[in-house]
């Protein structure tokens, strides 16, 4: 099947531990430089913690050489027994600070990668987001970053601990008891063959399973983003019986998935074991003709359980660091997307002017359509003109364009004389307040969408704003007045009151232009008219462009320019236009009040 683009529950991709995917995961690593000191503690007490683990086995089998009446340092069972003891309480204080120093980095690292990238993911260009899906980046986020912190609290620690455990206990079986080690040695490679390639064979299984799973997922993540949709065209039984065979296929995959590990389950346990036979046989052999003591076959047979235990724990790991390099090839992608401009000329005294020279556009994600023509106009400080025509027409893309949301494909947009390449994209945005058609709040409160425009303003400016919006007279009847939550989008407040706090934060901006997409249209009759008294104070003084969809509204405008099919076809005033009768916007004055 097609791989799944866009999911926050997309499979994290493995990679080769080669060098060059290895690099990309030391990326991430510039991360914990800030916190070294204690990465390194944290490391110091883990290779304690590990070799004082190790000395258990040899000093337990000194136990049952003691007490069969061999000589070692301690000739009481009862002095060894407490050395056991004691071993393992310096083993848990090891491993405590251990845990704790790795938790310590990781949490922090984490903090510092998450406030990085969304950082960079709030400063990149608008184009970026129309090329990604939400779940996408949202996996980005959550996701890969939580797999790398779990790369960094435990299993770079069990990696360390593991490497230490092999090499040492190895290492310390081929001194004590080389024979035994060498029989065991020799039977070891033909298990971990066989384990390599038929664990792979699972793997890809597992895989495939987590694709279907995903494309599942994508029917979830659609549907509940377009809830309302589902429920107006009463698509629940549709969308349940699809999420119903998308799961169906993730049973299928994983039942046979399933079959294929439980064989190879099977089989692992019955050479495991059977290779231990094999072991304590020989064991017993070199036991009975003297050349081992019981004591040394006791320490054989628990440093080979860790040593067998680091084994099968590797596996894991290495599969985890592949997961892992996936990850942190995505944080690093994202980390490396080039952000907005921010440098320019800082717009303090703006006077509103705007000149569009010969503008063309093509939007990244359609580049064979040119969606404006050669657009050109002009409009003088404190003028009110509106942008009319059909749907598609390029009315919000001039405005897109004027906010710097995208680049011009050739032409130029020029404020106060200067194309607005030159200024600084903060103070642009800065000197242009928006209203538009479709009101989307923060989930937070009244408050702090209306304040959203000025950071740090007043009790007294954020009730002034809500009252020239007519706002104020809806916020007063709720108990919590200005900290009413509007639930998340602002789903719990009505389309007219959503659409005055929307105005009220316009005009707590006090922008020198300001840009109207049909600001009244989600009003009532009566809030519309005091709306529109209210926008028309504001208005003055003003830039004002409006995007008008009601042409009823437009009539008193300085100037109105027709957009059809991406160029300006017509200019004028309302009764300039309307006076030529085979004009386009004649014609949809007479559409709009055929009625």
């Amino acid at each position: 099947m097609a791989k799944q683009r866009g999911t926050a529950l997309e499979p994290e991709e493995k990679r080769k531990l080669n060098k060059q995917n290895l690099s990309k995961l030391n990326q991430i690593f510039q991360f914990l430089i800030p916190y070294k000191g204690a990465f390194t503690s944290g490391l110091v007490f883990l290779l304690f913690s590990s070799l004082t683990l190790l000395s258990f086995p040899f000093v337990a089998g000194k136990l049952i050489d003691t007490a069969q009446g061999e000589v070692w340092i301690f000739s009481d069972l009862h002095h060894i027994a407490l050395l056991l003891l004691g071993i393992l309480a310096l083993q848990s204080i090891f491993s405590f600070f251990r845990v704790w120093l790795f938790a310590l980095v990781s949490e922090k690292a984490m903090r510092d990668i998450r406030i990085a990238v969304y950082g960079r993911l709030v400063r990149l260009p608008i184009p970026f987001f129309d090329q990604r899906r939400t779940g996408e980046l949202l996996s980005r986020i959550t996701s890969d970053v939580g797999l790398l912190q779990d790369t960094f609290s435990t299993t770079l620690a069990e990696l360390f601990r593991q490497v230490v455990t092999l090499v040492a206990g190895v290492a310390f079986l081929l001194i004590n008891t080389p024979k035994l080690t060498v029989f065991m040695l020799a039977t070891f490679p033909v298990l971990v063959l066989f384990a390599l390639v038929f664990g792979k064979f699972i793997r890809k299984l597992s895989k495939k399973t987590q694709d279907e799973l995903a494309a599942a997922n994508v029917i979830v993540e659609e549907t509940l983003q377009s809830i309302t949709t589902v429920k107006s065209f009463v698509g629940e039984g549709y969308e349940v019986n699809r999420y119903s065979m998308g799961l169906d296929k993730v049973v299928r995959v994983a039942l046979s998935a399933a079959k294929y590990r439980g064989a190879f389950i099977s089989f692992i346990i019955f050479a495991l074991f059977g290779g231990i036979v094999g072991v304590m046989w020989y064991g017993a052999n070199l036991v009975a003709s003297g050349e081992m003591s019981v004591g040394e076959l006791v320490s054989f047979v628990l440093y080979t359980t860790f040593i067998g235990g680091s084994i099968a724990g590797l596996g894991d790991i290495y599969s985890q660091l592949q997961k892992a390099i996936g990850s942190s090839e995505r944080v690093v992608e994202l980390l490396k997307e080039e952000e907005e401009a921010e440098q320019g000329i800082v717009l303090n005294d703006c006077k509103g002017s705007i000149d569009f020279k010969g503008v063309t556009f093509n939007y990244p994600t359609r580049p064979e359509v040119e969606v404006l023509q050669g657009v050109s106009f002009q409009i003088q400080p404190g003028e009110k003109i509106a942008l009319v025509g059909p749907s598609g027409a390029g009315k919000s893309t001039l405005i897109q364009l004027l906010l710097r949301f995208y680049e011009v494909t050739t032409g130029q947009i020029q404020i106060d004389g200067k194309p607005i390449s030159h200024w600084s994209l903060a103070s642009l945005r800065n000197r242009i307040g928006i209203v538009p058609q479709e009101v989307l709040l923060f989930g937070g409160s009244i408050r702090d969408n209306i304040g959203y425009a000025k950071p740090g303003a007043t009790e007294e400016e954020i009730i002034g704003a809500a009252k020239k919006a007519n706002a104020w007279q809806f916020i007063a009847q709720f108990p919590e007045g200005l900290d009413t939550l509007v639930g998340e989008r602002g789903i719990k407040l009505s389309g007219g009151q959503r659409q005055r706090v929307a105005i009220a934060r316009a005009i707590l901006k006090d922008p020198a232009i300001l840009v109207l997409d049909e600001a009244t249209s989600s009003l009532d009759a009566e809030s519309e008219a005091l709306v529109q008294e209210a926008l028309n104070e504001l208005m003055k003084g003003r830039t004002t462009l409006i995007i008008a969809h009601r042409l009823a509204t437009i009539r008193k405008v300085d100037r109105i320019y027709v957009l059809t099919e991406g160029k300006i076809a017509e200019q004028g005033t309302h009764q300039e236009l309307v006076q030529d009768a085979a004009g386009v916007y004649a014609n949809l004055v007479r559409l709009q009040f055929s009625d």
